[in-house]
């Protein structure tokens, strides 16, 4: 393909790509607060999930405590009946130190059993409140989703004809000339990896073209990018872009000057000839 086709197929590329752009631009920041909010919902419910995991451990460690006061209550009845049978002193003061420690068992088990309730209660207070939010984000995710899908609904034709139209003309540009493009496309901030002469100077970045480089730019011998911003040039022309002249617009411009002058000047000299 000659270069003068390869950039004109480049242009339109860039035209189709900027119209894509411009539907994607009316879903705005949608797109990002839903998946902030369904990102949000999943942290959520992996909360919930980690509470009421920790609300079920607690509640077996009771069972298990309790489970060991029944064993505890049954040393000492046992104990307290073998009292009636000692023989010795020995026995008895053995007895009774088991007895005592039994009891103190009892009351630890009892113990650890109430701070277990508490932490169930500060857990299920959380698990509460984790709800609440849960519910609230997935009421904000549906309008969301509502708004996102309406505004995709209204331009999903239009974006898959442009998307269509994409990949043919991607097909007619070689591939390194391509991946070319999109590379300067992808670090251009506003998407332009195509710009043509504007004013004499670069439609991407606007700094000056040299006279010579504007030249070497209509000839379409060879292809030409901007040596401030990277971008690609082409001539307007045969971009189809109709651009006025630079000194055409400063005569008019200085005629506009010209006659807002003599205006005034008449206007001062009015009411001395009056």
């Amino acid at each position: 393909m000659p270069v003068e086709e390869r950039l004109k197929t480049l242009y339109q590329l860039q035209t189709t790509l900027s119209g894509i752009d411009e539907k994607r631009a009316l879903r705005g920041e949608l797109p990002l607060e839903v998946q902030d909010l369904e990102d949000e919902i999943e942290g959520l419910t992996t909360r919930i999930e980690n509470i009421q995991a920790d609300i079920k451990e607690y509640e077996q460690a009771i069972s298990v405590k309790k489970g060991e006061i029944e064993t505890a209550k049954a040393s000492v009845e046992r104990y307290k009946n073998q009292l009636n049978d000692v023989k010795n002193n020995r026995e008895y003061d053995t007895l009774t130190k088991e007895i005592e420690f039994q009891s103190l068992e009892i009351e630890l088990c009892n113990k650890k059993i109430k701070e277990a309730e508490i932490r169930i209660a500060e857990k299920k207070e959380d698990l509460s409140k984790s709800r609440e939010i849960i519910e609230d984000r997935q009421q904000a995710l549906e309008v969301k989703k509502g708004e996102l899908d309406e505004i995709m609904e209204e331009t999903r034709a239009e974006e898959d004809k442009l998307k269509m139209k994409v990949k043919d003309l991607e097909a007619k540009i070689e591939p390194r000339l391509l991946t070319s493009f999109k590379r300067i496309r992808k670090n251009a901030r506003n998407g332009l990896g195509i710009v043509y002469v504007q004013r004499d100077a670069c439609g991407g970045c606007f700094n000056k073209i040299p006279p010579q480089r504007q030249l070497d730019i209509k000839m379409h011998k060879k292809i030409i990018v901007c040596e401030y911003c990277g971008r690609i040039m082409i001539d307007p022309e045969l971009a189809g872009v109709k651009v006025t002249p630079t000194g055409v617009e400063e005569k008019k411009t200085r005629k506009r000057a010209i006659r807002k002058t003599t205006k005034k000047a008449t206007e001062e000299s009015a009411p001395e000839e009056a």
